[in-house]
């Protein structure tokens, strides 16, 4: 059987907002406001509109302070090479482990960046903070002249990392 990837991809952030007495247009005192209308659940597969056929999930260790992820030569679960050249970066999950103890920055490439986020992304995580994005199909192509994602932190701290691509 052909290894197959299906994604979901659920964000959720709800706030419940008690507002307090004397708010000008409420009926109550303390009245409750439930802020959910930004959350989103997404189910992908190889077959959706927003194709996702391939992943990665790794933990990604610094040498020297430094790391590259090149999009066209990671490794997969199984330990074999993962290309993604000719997709584009459907979802990400960038987590610095609580047991760091410094930053790690994650940003597009000093060489052949993937613009991820566009022309100068930059995302500096404190040990324990974590960033996902999801794509909607609208990151561009890896290729081999749009593939890598640079790190740098200290030492041999290492990055948690998931890439989904389709």
């Amino acid at each position: 059987m052909a290894a197959s990837v299906a994604l979901t991809y659920v964000t959720k952030l709800t706030v419940v907002e008690t507002l307090g007495v004397n708010v000008p247009g409420a009926e109550e005192v303390n009245a409750r406001i439930i802020h959910d209308k930004f959350n989103a659940n997404i189910s992908l597969t190889g077959a959706s509109t927003v194709p996702v056929t391939k992943v990665v999930v790794t933990q990604k260790a610094l040498a020297a302070g430094a790391a590259t992820l090149d999009l066209t030569a990671l490794t997969g679960t199984n330990g074999a090479t993962v290309d993604l050249s000719g997709l584009k970066v459907q979802a990400v999950k960038f987590r610095n482990p609580s047991t760091n103890a410094n930053t790690i920055t994650v940003k597009f490439g000093a060489t052949n960046a993937y613009l991820l986020g566009g022309a100068a992304w930059t995302f500096i995580l404190e040990p324990g903070m974590e960033i996902v994005a999801y794509g909607n199909d609208k990151t561009p192509d890896v290729d081999g002249t749009h593939k890598n994602i640079d790190l740098a932190g200290t030492l041999t701290q290492a990055l948690d990392v998931v890439i989904v691509a389709g």
